[in-house]
Parts: structure tokens; C-alpha cells; sequence
């Protein structure tokens, strides 16, 4: 892998890094929002929307990579999350049909989303933001994708912290120097 010009990219989950899940609702900070449409509806439908730190969209801004959605929520993170962000429409990783390889991967420890993400990135430097991420991932990744790659693991009843904006801007600062396949340790 050499001569890209292209930035590398950010593979971004949205439940668990973005909306923070798993610990006693009190603990949860909710942000307003001061937006009308179809923004205010989604918050009204989906109250885990305040969870959603707007913080979260300049940080991301500012971090020298390309960012994608990697979620489940697909197209609607560009219509309900995007906007609370502050952020343009970014690009969305559209997930394959599951198959009998997505079966057994799982049953092997292989997330759904690494195989799509990989082929995805095409060789390119990529970071993986996820709640879900583990050393199968890793190993997968390392031993199937040509590129640097940095699968980071975030605590879900935290979401994305300053710890974890650090990694990024770390290793998006010399993705190619700084090892082949890294990750973060396991959140306890």
C-alpha cells in the first residue's frame, strides 16, 4: 500500500460511540435541541437522540480523515444524527445481506460488519469506531486487509471520550507508521 492521497477513513458506529447505552439513565446527560423539523420529530420518536453530544461533530470535523457512517441506522444517521452534529452528509456503509459465512463468523467470534468494512475501505488506512470490536476483528483484519487499520473499541456506557478522540488524532497523524492492525484495550 503506497502512494495514496486520499485521507484514511473513519468507520463510525452510532449506538454505543455516539448515543451512549448500557449504564442507569441518570447518568446520561441530554442535550437540547433548538432545531425544528424533521430533527425535532426524530428526538420526539427516538428520546436516546439527547444523548447525542454536539460536541461530538466539531471534534469529528476536525480529525484529518474521511468520516462514515458504519451503523445500522444507515441513511437515517445522515437525517437524524448528521444534523445534530452540525455535520454535511457523510458517506454510509451499505451492509450486505446476511449469508451462511455471516453465520459462522459469528458463531467464530467475527463481527457482521468487519468483512463489508474491509472490502469497503478497498486498501485504504481506516479506523473503526465501535462498541462491539474484539481481537477476532483484529486478527481478521490484520491478516485480510492490505492497508493500516485501527479497530478502537469504545465503552458504550460512556460513548466517544476525550481518551478516545486522543487515539484517533494519534494514529490519523501517521497511520502508516504506527503498525499494521492496533486497537485499543478492551473497555472494563
Amino acid at each position: 500500500m503506497t502512494g495514496y492521497t486520499q485521507r484514511p477513513l473513519l468507520f463510525l458506529d452510532v449506538d454505543g460511540p455516539l448515543i451512549p447505552f448500557g449504564a442507569a439513565p441518570e447518568e446520561y446527560p441530554t442535550y437540547p435541541t433548538c432545531a425544528t423539523g424533521r430533527e425535532s420529530l426524530d428526538a420526539a420518536a427516538n428520546p436516546l437522540l439527547t444523548r447525542i453530544d454536539p460536541e461530538h461533530g466539531r471534534r469529528l470535523a476536525e480529525l484529518p480523515c474521511e468520516v462514515v457512517w458504519a451503523t445500522t441506522w444507515m441513511a437515517d444517521a445522515n437525517e437524524c444524527i448528521a444534523p445534530r452534529l452540525g455535520l454535511p452528509q457523510l458517506a454510509v456503509v451499505a451492509w450486505p445481506e446476511p449469508s451462511d459465512t455471516d453465520d459462522l463468523d459469528e458463531r467464530n467470534g467475527l463481527h457482521w460488519k468487519t468483512r463489508a468494512l474491509v472490502a469497503w475501505a478497498a486498501g485504504r488506512p481506516f479506523a473503526w469506531v465501535d462498541d462491539e470490536i474484539t481481537d477476532t476483528d483484529r486478527t481478521w483484519v490484520a491478516t485480510h486487509h492490505q492497508g493500516h487499520a485501527l479497530l478502537h473499541r469504545v465503552d458504550p456506557r460512556r460513548g466517544l471520550t476525550d481518551d478516545d478522540y486522543a487515539v484517533l488524532k494519534s494514529w490519523l497523524r501517521r497511520p502508516t507508521s504506527s503498525g499494521h492492525v492496533q486497537g485499543a484495550t478492551e473497555p472494563a
